[in-house]
């Protein structure tokens, strides 16, 4: 095991070594994606709709929807927001909903890691000192 000490955690906290370069491992792919800058929430879908005229193509048999239209869409506060995309801005917004998906992987993995190390801590398997119990007359003092 190896003591690891920074400023987010001034304690000593001993790590095994495999936990640490799996943690290693995963702050890189944190700072790759810190490299690029964006992180976009949500997600985007291919749309094909049909319009309101009769004798459109969309209501032959087969149909031919209109489209395809992007739309972004996410939740804020328990209610979806959405907007039209662009297929430029589809083509823009995509690595960036992309990061999203992968930090989110990348914390999930950082605190399994986090709990595996917490278990793994030698200390759980010492008996704590457990104070002496007190006795009424001591409680209402």
């Amino acid at each position: 095991m190896t003591r690891i000490t920074d400023l987010c955690h001034p304690e000593t906290v001993r790590v095994a070594a495999a936990h640490q370069a799996e943690a290693e491992k995963l702050a890189a792919e944190l700072a790759a994606i810190a490299a690029t800058g964006m992180v976009l929430p949500g997600s985007i879908t291919q749309r094909r709709t049909r319009c309101g005229r009769r004798n459109c193509a969309c209501h032959a048999d087969p149909p031919r929807l209109h489209g395809p239209y992007w739309q972004w869409t996410r939740k804020i506060a328990a209610k979806t927001t959405g907007r039209w995309l662009s297929a430029d801005q589809h083509r823009d917004y995509t690595p960036w909903i992309d990061n999203d998906r992968r930090l989110h992987e990348l914390l999930t993995r950082l605190e399994a890691l986090g709990a595996a190390a917490f278990d793994a801590d030698p200390r759980w398997e010492r008996q704590p000192n457990r104070p002496a119990s007190r006795t009424g007359t001591e409680l209402s003092r």
